[in-house]
């Protein structure tokens, strides 16, 4: 089965892009969201998460600061106590949230997910959030890391976020940006490009109108980094994992971390590439 109109603005002005053909990437002509045409089975997904996927079970230090950041933001919307991870993984950002007093919540499409972050006392629901049903204006903050590109019903996931969000709560999502300089290099051959890990990507643009056709104020969106370990991997230069000790980037994570003459360097790279809206993760936050 395949997609007959766009996955946001439900135009059926779309077309194949050229030269990514193999990965089924179709584009809207009228709001130039980038989406894969051809509809997976629920079952292949479940098997492709179960067998293919890899979690990493690194958890960096470094992450665990941006973490712990993040949820310093996240301290003015307590209300209801109550947070939620759509695609919690390891569970390893709830783990940090639950330390800090919150109620954690997770949704996660695998058994074996599930039953790993339940080990670590995470509330979790198996399936796509808008099958699981949580309740009307349950959740403060509401987080989502890596997850949105992997659905094929974005504006249903969205609406249902909308719904079990408090008003006054937020949404923080990333993502990668489809506007990357690394796609614009390497094109077809970008590894984040995937089928059928991959099913939906996002630029400022079509992420603002997801989530503003939905119902929320748009807080902020911002692409930041490049990846050097990604440069390497679609080149087939390198098999090193993307998440991991020994990485390209987590090396320079950690370099970068302590010299604080590179991270001056990182936060005016960052800056040109918001600017210009070209770098690998697109972050954004939003409001009901």
């Amino acid at each position: 089965m395949e997609h007959t109109t766009c996955l946001i603005c439900h135009s059926d002005n779309i077309h194949g892009l050229q030269d990514y053909q193999d990965a089924y990437l179709t584009k809207c002509h009228d709001c130039s969201f980038v989406f894969v045409k051809k509809i997976p089975e629920k079952q292949e997904l479940i098997d492709f998460y179960d067998n293919n996927y890899d979690r990493t079970d690194y958890f960096s230090s470094i992450t665990i600061k941006r973490y712990n950041e993040l949820l310093d933001r996240f301290e003015k919307f307590r209300k209801t106590n109550n947070i939620l991870d759509v695609g919690a993984g390891n569970g390893f950002f709830l783990e940090i949230a639950k330390a800090r007093g919150w109620n954690v919540y997770g949704t996660e499409l695998t058994d074996k997910s599930v039953e790993f972050c339940e080990k670590k006392d995470i509330h979790m629901k198996k399936g796509c959030l808008n099958e699981v049903g949580f309740d009307n204006g349950q959740f403060d903050v509401i987080t989502s890391f890596e997850v949105i590109e992997h659905i094929n019903n974005p504006v249903n996931v969205v609406k249902e976020m909308h719904r079990i969000l408090r008003t006054g709560g937020e949404i923080y999502i990333t993502t990668p940006n489809f506007n990357s300089v690394l796609r614009y290099r390497l094109k077809s051959a970008y590894d984040v490009i995937e089928y059928p890990n991959h099913l939906a990507y996002f630029t400022k643009k079509t992420l603002r109108k997801l989530f503003s056709e939905a119902g929320f104020s748009v807080k902020q969106l911002k692409t930041t980094g490049i990846s050097l370990t990604r440069i390497k991997t679609s080149k087939g230069k390198s098999n090193q994992e993307y998440v991991s000790v020994t990485s390209d980037d987590e090396i320079l994570r950690h370099r970068i971390e302590n010299n604080s003459f590179l991270g001056f360097g990182k936060k005016v790279i960052n800056w040109g590439l918001n600017i210009f809206s070209v770098g690998d993760s697109l972050k954004g936050s939003f409001e009901k």
